[in-house]
């Protein structure tokens, strides 16, 4: 066994494993294993380690100090897979994002500034840039606050994440197959969606050419429909280029986000809570590695909001944008982001997010890894 320093992070809706670069595997090539070997997979319970048997607690951030000119931070994300011997390195997660300023400032990376540590972060995922700002108390971030966000109970310190020029971000392109709209032969018929890639990719349906309201929980989503679902993602991950259509699943599940799209209306959340349609320009439901997602990915909210302002798309069917703050209801309630135009171009979009240190200690690896035999 070996025995690493990690730091256990939430960040939005989503946990994972912080882990500076230095601690990692020398040999990339060994990176997947070292991960899986951590997560405890595969293994639906991931029982064997630090995985919560949820691909919203499966996700890993590696983090270092950065050389780059205006760039403090460079982040990795890793979303572990569950069931397979994957880890996937394509995308980004926006949630675990909004824990890597407060990461950085703990660990003596950034220098904590009061009130308000401005941290520049290149994600190496995605090539793009993303500026937190993590309020500061007495030389530490900041946790305690008035600010609640949806899918976390309590409230926290706010964290304010700008996704600068986020178009294209795994596949060089805002329209991945150049179309704002592309039609998909599936088992059921002919269905026109659109695949946009602004922070992540996301392939885009609407709920009633899919068979559903929008306002579906995800507990409601039955194993056929899932099928369904997970067939429209993968010939989408085939127009990207990630993969064939029948083996996107294993090698490419995480992208695109299949993201199922409805107008307002008035639906409970997984709490209970009554979302009037009224507080809401559009009903979400995104898919996270072939599951419902409990909440909504930022990454995917960034999309979204970059989707609504585009033309052509199936989103302006959908999507009521009255100004520049876009209200998009999920599962677990509405989140809100806000746009900042420029000549009629989104020069960026903001969300603001909670996070906070959970663990910092060790973990034990099952396997040893010889980095100087790897090396040799």
């Amino acid at each position: 066994m070996m025995r690493v320093p990690i730091a256990v992070m939430r960040g939005g809706t989503s946990k994972g494993i912080f882990i500076n670069y230095e601690e990692m595997p020398e040999d990339r090539v060994l990176w997947d294993s070292f991960l899986l070997d951590i997560m405890g997979s595969p293994d639906q319970r991931q029982i064997d380690g630090l995985g919560g048997g949820n691909s919203l607690t499966s996700k890993a951030a590696i983090i270092k100090k950065s050389e780059m000119k205006e760039i403090d931070i460079e982040y990795t994300f890793a979303q572990v897979s569950i069931e397979n011997q994957l880890v996937d390195f394509k995308g980004n997660c926006g949630n675990i994002s909004s824990a890597v300023g407060p990461y950085a400032i703990e660990q003596g990376l950034v220098a904590a500034l009061e009130p308000v540590t401005v941290v520049r972060i290149f994600n190496t995922n995605t090539q793009k840039v993303i500026i937190a700002e993590v309020e500061v108390e007495n030389g530490r971030v900041k946790t305690e606050g008035q600010c609640s966000i949806p899918g976390v109970p309590g409230t926290g310190s706010p964290i304010y994440l700008s996704f600068t020029d986020a178009q294209g971000a795994v596949t060089g392109k805002l329209f991945p197959t150049e179309n704002p709209i592309d039609r998909i032969e599936t088992r059921n018929g002919l269905l026109e969606v659109s695949i946009i890639d602004v922070a992540n990719p996301l392939v885009f349906v609407k709920a009633e050419d899919v068979g559903l309201t929008g306002s579906e929980l995800p507990h409601e989503f039955t194993v056929k429909k899932l099928r369904e679902l997970e067939e429209i993602r993968s010939a989408a991950a085939e127009m990207c280029l990630f993969s064939t259509k029948e083996e996107a699943t294993v090698k490419s599940p995480a992208v695109p986000k299949l993201t199922i799209i409805a107008p307002p209306e008035t639906y409970l959340d997984v709490n209970g809570i009554e979302r009037k349609a009224d507080e809401m320009d559009c009903r979400i439901r995104m898919m996270s590695m072939q599951k419902p997602h409990q909440a909504l990915a930022i990454t995917g909210a960034i999309c979204t909001t970059a989707g609504a302002f585009l033309t052509d798309t199936i989103l302006n069917d959908v999507v009521q944008v009255e100004n520049t703050v876009l209200r998009l209801g999920h599962p677990s309630g509405i989140i809100e982001t806000k746009v900042d135009l420029v000549a009629g171009h989104i020069s960026n979009i903001k969300v603001v997010r909670t996070a906070r240190l959970i663990l910092e200690g060790y973990v034990y690896t099952k396997n040893k890894y010889d980095f100087s035999e790897a090396l040799a």
